[in-house]
This record gives structure tokens, C-alpha cells and sequence, in this order.
């Protein structure tokens, strides 16, 4: 395929993005009550949301039954062709259907329809032509009318597509918000990758990797150094024989310590602690020790059971868990 000599590429793709912001804004005039009684009927359904579309318009109803069953709803994709041969098995009575289509009279959706409406199962039509057959069969209607396609020709979905996945993540947020979704919630769909890991992991699950450094008040420099090099955290916590915590050392600490040519036979941790160190409690979810770092400009934190020091999260904890 020849390349159009005078295309301004920048141009073509501003007007791309102008086109499908405008068509977003419109359809805020489509919320109406038909929307407000689909969130009412998917949110007190007893059985699951079936989507269904055909061509493009089947893409945007998997994405939006990914998203709705990531966020607590559960939905179920049935591509319009399949259903017509043999998929219409997986609808159940206690079931909601929701076509999702351009135009309303694709061959399979005229075929489609009068199926479900045949099993008495409440059909949402989401389309872009209100007039058409597939909006006069439904129960209730989400307006995805465009005024025109981003492609030069009108003719391949893309403004369209656009507004019903708008449509669908209006939809589904709807839906979190009525049932009081949490990140707590959302944690439970996604226990895998950096996502899952900054919902659920505690700084306890990364302390417990690695050894504890501490010192009791009363030692030696040199008891320090050792155990800020056998650790290898540059750190070391400074406790008391019940572990409460009483300060900390850096390894800048000692830097700074030895700097001043002072005579070290008899220093002691409690001369060279730092008195209020940034600790965190091993509870807290491992993304709040990430805030913490980047909020004092610091690498590691002590980690805290109440009053008890527990042991040390430290910045390559996270970059290691895919946290940052």
C-alpha cells in the first residue's frame, strides 16, 4: 500500500483525539434513567451480567466483563455468533443479558435477540442507533450514538468503540461505587504482579527476608561496624534487652562519627545513634513504606511490632517485589 504523500501525521492524529474526546463529552446527555435502572438491575441481580456483541463491538464486551468482574460484578462474555450456535447454553434464568452493538441490526443480533427475549431474560441493549431493532427489543437502553467515526471513510469503529467502553467503565464504576468496592476488595482479584503486591504485601512479608540488625546502647564501635557489615542493610537498630527501641545507626553515622577524630576506644551505640529513626509498623501495607521513603529521602525503615522492633525494610525490598 502506497503512502498518501501529503498526510500530516500530527494533524491526523490530534483530529483522532479531538473526535473521540468530543464524542466522551456527549454522551454525558445519555445518563439518564434507562442508566440509572441498569445499575439498580445488574447491582440486585442474583445471577451474572452476559455480554455479547459482534466484531468490534465483542472486543469492547470482553474489556468491559474483565473489568467488571475484576471490580466485583460478575459477568460473562458470549461472543453473538457462538451464541447462535450452541452458547446460548451458558445463560442461566437468573441471568441479565447485555448486547452491545453500532448499529442494532447485525444479522446475528437480529437472530440473537428474540432468543433471549424467548428465555425471559432482561436484555440491556447498549447501541448507537436508537431507532434501530435491537434498542426497540430491550428492556432498557445505554445511548452510545456518535456523530461520526475518527476514520476519514466514517466507516471503521473507532469513535464508536470508543463510547461504549466510556459506557461500560461508567457502568462498572457505578457498580463499585454501590456496593462499596475496596482496595481491600480489589486486592482479593488480583493477588499477581506489581498491582496485586501493592495491595496486599505488608512490610512484615519483606522484613522477615532478611536478618535483624541490633545493637544493645552499651556496645562498642566495634560491635557496631560488625554488625552493620554482617547484616549488610548499612544500618543497625539500637534496643534494649526487651528489643524496644532505642535508635538507630547508619552507616553515614559512623562516617560522620569518624570525621570528628574522636576517640573511639570508648564510644558506644547510644553516642552515635540517631534518637528518632523512621520506623513503620509491620502491618502497614508495603506501598505506604514506599511513601514514607520518598517522603524523607531515606533508603530503609525500621520495622516496628508496637513498641518492639521487629527488623528492617529497605528500598531494593520493593524494586524487587516490582513495588516501585
Amino acid at each position: 500500500m502506497k503512502r498518501n504523500q501529503t498526510i500530516n501525521i500530527g494533524a491526523v492524529a490530534k483530529r483522532t483525539i479531538a473526535l473521540e474526546a468530543s464524542a466522551i463529552n456527549d454522551l454525558q446527555q445519555f445518563i439518564n434513567a434507562d442508566f440509572e435502572k441498569v445499575v439498580e438491575s445488574i447491582a440486585q441481580c442474583e445471577g451474572r451480567l452476559v455480554v455479547t456483541g459482534i466484531g468490534k463491538s465483542a472486543i469492547i464486551a470482553q474489556k468491559i466483563v474483565a473489568t467488571l468482574n475484576s471490580t466485583g460484578t460478575p459477568a460473562l462474555f458470549m461472543h453473538a455468533a457462538d451464541a447462535i450456535h450452541g452458547d446460548l447454553g451458558m445463560i442461566r434464568e437468573e441471568d441479565i443479558v447485555m448486547c452491545i452493538s453500532k448499529s442494532g441490526t447485525s444479522a446475528e443480533i437480529k437472530v440473537l435477540v428474540p432468543l433471549v427475549k424467548n428465555f425471559g431474560n432482561t436484555l440491556i441493549a447498549m447501541v448507537g442507533n436508537t431507532s434501530s431493532f435491537l434498542a426497540q427489543e430491550a428492556d432498557f437502553v445505554l445511548n452510545t450514538t456518535v456523530s461520526q467515526e475518527a476514520c476519514p471513510n466514517n466507516l471503521a469503529p473507532t469513535t464508536s468503540t470508543t463510547a461504549q467502553l466510556v459506557m461500560g467503565d461508567a457502568l462498572a464504576v457505578c457498580l463499585i461505587e454501590w456496593h462499596g468496592f475496596t482496595a481491600a476488595d480489589f486486592a482479593k482479584f488480583h493477588p499477581g504482579g506489581a498491582l496485586g503486591k501493592k495491595l496486599y504485601l505488608k512490610v512484615g512479608d519483606l522484613s522477615k527476608l532478611h536478618l535483624s540488625p541490633q545493637v544493645l546502647e552499651n556496645s562498642s564501635l566495634r560491635e557496631v561496624i560488625v554488625e552493620i557489615s554482617s547484616k549488610m542493610l548499612g544500618v543497625t537498630a539500637v534496643v534494649d534487652e526487651n528489643r524496644l527501641l532505642k535508635g538507630i545507626i547508619t552507616d553515614g553515622d559512623l562516617r560522620r562519627m569518624l570525621e570528628k577524630n574522636v576517640p573511639t576506644a570508648a564510644v558506644t551505640a547510644k553516642d552515635i545513634m540517631s534518637r528518632h529513626p523512621k520506623m513503620i509498623q509491620q502491618d502497614q501495607l508495603a506501598i505506604n513504606a514506599l511513601e514514607m521513603m520518598r517522603q524523607h529521602d531515606i533508603t530503609q525503615l525500621l520495622v516496628m511490632d508496637g513498641a518492639r522492633y521487629q527488623g528492617i525494610i529497605h528500598l531494593h525490598d520493593l524494586i524487587r517485589e516490582g513495588i516501585i
